[in-house]
């Protein structure tokens, strides 16, 4: 309990605090904890630790967004992790604008649904670059139309099978896109006060900026929840890639298409006789009947090689093949 001041030493403080002698802030005790209230309605089911995981596991799923994305829309697309938090199912709900482009995911083999939100300016503008538009986002939203649908339907598709490997590390998943809400009242996936994590990520088409909301209810990782955390997900990226990682690439390798050429041979001839060349001319090469050609992968001489035929086509044999120290 603390000590008692008699009446001077009242008036004494009051006459100090009316002067200025004394400040209230200095005399405030600046050792006191600060309280935080815990709402035991809403418990905290997801930690530090499984946040930064889920962005870990994002942040990769970013970079694939922005490498696969331009094949289909012809623009350069920057994905970064803007942030992550846990709360209600109703608070995201609330929190959404109409019309707005919901993914419903059945994340299996996990037993329960996620959502992907995309902003509605980014779905307008992948529509506007797949039509053959410049990627330009409407002055004032709208519905969106049947066939604009499809199109986000299949865009979504692409995003969602996008999801497969960042989450290898965490447990193998197929994704299966249930359906598309445009208004979020026929988006209840789970109990309004059920929590959710919500990873956001800022997505930029061109000159067009927005977020795509990725919206993960702990029902649905509640069985992988030990899982999601640093320790776990590196030591399981370290195991794999010791046993199957050149594997792997041997793999990826074997399925590139390289070019390769036969030099013929070289000449040089005069812009006048380029352009009047005719079917029938002959034109004198370097290089004689029976020697070997230099056959290139890329741009790199690789082998040689001499001509012929295989069937009805032509052929080359290689004859040496030429290492780097050569």
């Amino acid at each position: 309990m603390g000590e008692v001041l008699s009446q001077n030493e009242i008036d004494s403080l009051l006459a100090a605090l009316s002067t200025g002698e004394l400040d209230v802030d200095e005399m405030q005790d600046k050792g006191d904890r600060q309280v935080k209230n815990y709402d035991f309605k809403r418990p905290a089911k997801f930690s530090k630790e499984h946040l930064r995981t889920l962005e870990i596991i994002y942040e990769h799923y970013g970079r694939l967004l922005a490498t696969n994305l331009p094949v289909y829309l012809r623009k350069n697309i920057t994905v970064t992790v803007a942030s992550s938090e846990t709360v209600t199912f109703s608070e995201f709900t609330n929190a959404l604008s109409n019309p707005v482009i919901l993914g419903i995911i059945n994340f299996q083999p996990l037993g329960g649904n996620i959502i992907l939100d995309l902003a509605a300016n980014l779905g307008f503008a992948m529509v506007d670059r797949m039509l053959g538009g410049k990627g330009l986002p409407l002055e004032k939203n709208r519905d969106f139309t049947e066939i604009e649908m499809t199109i986000i339907e299949k865009l979504m598709v692409i995003s969602m099978q996008l999801m497969r490997e960042p989450w290898k590390n965490v447990m193998e998943i197929s994704p299966v896109l249930d359906r598309i809400e445009t208004n979020p009242q026929f988006a209840q996936i789970i109990a309004p006060n059920e929590m959710i994590a919500i990873v956001t990520l800022n997505m930029k088409i061109g000159d067009v900026e927005g977020f795509m909301n990725v919206c993960l209810p702990y029902f649905t990782l509640e069985s992988v929840m030990d899982r999601l955390n640093t320790r776990y997900w590196f030591s399981t990226m370290t195991e794999e890639s010791d046993e199957n990682y050149e594997m792997y690439i041997e793999a990826l390798i074997k399925r590139v298409d390289v070019p390769i050429k036969v030099i013929m041979g070289r000449s040089a001839v005069s812009v006048n006789d380029f352009v009047n060349l005719q079917p029938g001319d002959i034109i004198r090469l370097d290089t004689q009947v029976d020697s070997e050609l230099d056959v290139y992968v890329g741009n790199i001489r690789k082998f040689c090689a001499v001509p012929g035929t295989d069937k009805d086509k032509y052929a080359a044999r290689v004859t040496k093949i030429i290492r780097e120290e050569e």
